[in-house]
């Protein structure tokens, strides 16, 4: 620390952003700082809550499932307060969306955690995936389909591409959203044991393909497709795994994941492999693991109806969503904010 004619010169802190986001199985948080045109990350936590366990039957969430959530909340809270925060978001998704407690849940969850928690849309979820996903998206010509497979549903956002300018922030314009109320979980919970039987699994996926019917007929996606120039973004569990299987990595490795763009041969290669291990196999593999085994299979039958309803020649590969998202809008609002104080 420097001294300048006997005062103390404290080094200034860039200053720190956070985002929590609570969806219908985990519970994530994401701390950083801005760097260029992105963030530095100071801290990460996540953890396996099960929000969602039996909403499919119940239409309600559990007090054992709220008290988990509401625990991994409060230890996301402890370690922010290890940084000088500027400014948090705190979102829940899906399950408090969907349930007829959801609402309450939340309002006891900011009471006893003090954390500014609220429920978002469906589109105010899939614009945060497309900002974390911009990136990604603005590599295309002309338009992109951006797809999150979740546990509780699957979120859709067709969008334009806008033209190649550095000197500005290229932001996708959205276009529009779609939101099938299927995910991983429910799939799992309804149809058990469908996906791991070849009949079953093709079931599943001709399902699946007809609840984007209503998508496809509104935005003429295959028609645009058949015309070049569109990019299919997959941000879920479910893509980054296939990813990794396609890759053949050993274990998980974000680096090697995010970004990278998969043929349709090697995407399919990875689903290939995926069914193929069965559900010991899925259990065991570095890149799925226990908690997971059940729900890969359901997610790579989703993401085959996609695939079957919009052929697309290749799939780029976003292990980023919603956390990031909020960090880039936080940041981005506050470097507006500091620009009309200077002027």
């Amino acid at each position: 620390m420097r001294r300048h004619h006997g005062v103390v010169a404290r080094r200034v802190l860039p200053p720190a952003f956070a985002a929590i986001d609570l969806g219908t199985n985990s519970c994530r948080m994401l701390s950083g700082v801005p760097s260029g045109r992105g963030f530095r990350v100071l801290d990460r936590f996540s953890r396996v809550v099960r929000l969602g366990d039996g909403l499919y039957q119940t239409g309600i969430l559990s007090e054992t499932a709220m008290l988990r959530a509401i625990n991994a909340w409060e230890i996301c809270a402890e370690r922010l307060r290890q940084w000088q925060i500027r400014d948090l978001r705190a979102i829940a998704t899906g399950a408090c969306r969907q349930a007829e407690n959801g609402t309450n849940f939340v309002h006891r969850a900011r009471a006893d955690t003090g954390l500014p928690i609220e429920i978002v849309s469906p589109r105010e979820e899939i614009r945060l995936a497309l900002e974390s996903c911009a990136s990604l998206v603005c590599r295309t010509k002309r338009r992109a389909l951006l797809f999150d497979i979740g546990r509780g549903s699957t979120d859709l956002a067709w969008v334009r591409v806008p033209a190649n300018d550095d000197s500005t922030r290229r932001m996708p314009e959205l276009i529009g959203c779609y939101t099938v109320p299927i995910g991983v979980a429910t799939l799992a919970e309804r149809c058990n044991g469908w996906c791991e039987t070849k009949p079953g699994f093709a079931r599943v996926v001709e399902e699946v393909r007809s609840l984007l019917g209503p998508f496809e007929q509104t935005h003429r996606i295959s028609q645009e497709i058949r015309q070049g120039g569109v990019r299919l973004v997959g941000t879920s569990g479910t893509v980054t795994t296939v990813a990794g299987m396609a890759l053949k990595l050993q274990r998980y490795q974000r680096t090697l994941v995010d970004g990278t763009i998969l043929s349709q041969r090697l995407f399919m290669r990875g689903v290939v492999s995926i069914r193929s291990l069965g559900r010991e196999g899925l259990a065991q593999h570095p890149c799925v693991g226990p908690a997971r085994a059940d729900f890969i299979l359901p997610g790579c039958a989703i993401l085959l109806a996609i695939a079957a309803m919009w052929p697309v020649q290749e799939l780029a590969v976003a292990d980023r969503g919603l956390r990031e998202g909020m960090l880039l809008q936080l940041i981005e609002s506050h470097r507006r904010r500091r620009r009309r104080t200077k002027t």
